[in-house]
Formats: structure tokens, C-alpha cells, sequence
């Protein structure tokens, strides 16, 4: 087990009295207080953060009437080979 360690440090106004603010409603002494948040601060930047699910949102393709968009394929491969037929000639 280590040795407390003794520092002084400087703190923020703004900080102090969340510090203050938390320490009366959790009825703990500054110290408690302030190795509470340092414990959680630490932890928090150690572990990893959980992944957000992600989800695409659809959207209508408004494709023309009579275009499949299952065959969307079909037409590439038809419009690849005229090219490529077009080019021998």
C-alpha cells in the first residue's frame, strides 16, 4: 500500500464551490470530497468509452417508375458491356 501523499495545490474558484456543493450534500470532509472526484476522473479517463450505436437513416430514392432498384446491377453490367462493345467497332 503507498503513503499519502502531501501537495498543495490551487484551485478554482468555480471548482472549489462544486467541490464545496458536493461535499455538504454528501456529508464528506474536502479531502473525501476531492479524492472521491479525482478517483472518478481517473477511472473515467482509463476506461474505455462505451460505443454509440449508430444507425444510417433511410431515404426514399425516388427512382422512376418501372426502374427495380434490385437490378441496379444488371443495368451497370448492360450499360458496361455497350461501352465496351461500342469501343471495339
Amino acid at each position: 500500500m503507498m503513503k499519502p501523499m502531501r501537495t498543495t495545490l490551487t484551485i478554482q474558484d468555480d471548482l472549489a464551490a462544486q467541490i464545496e456543493a458536493l461535499r455538504k450534500r454528501e456529508g464528506l470532509s474536502f479531502k473525501a470530497a476531492l479524492n472521491h472526484l479525482l478517483r472518478l476522473g481517473v477511472q473515467a479517463k482509463s476506461a474505455p468509452p462505451k460505443p454509440r450505436k449508430y444507425r444510417t437513416p433511410t431515404r426514399k430514392l425516388g427512382l422512376r417508375p418501372g426502374i427495380d432498384p434490385t437490378r441496379l446491377n444488371a443495368l451497370l453490367d448492360d450499360l458496361e458491356t455497350g461501352d465496351f462493345a461500342g469501343r471495339e467497332s
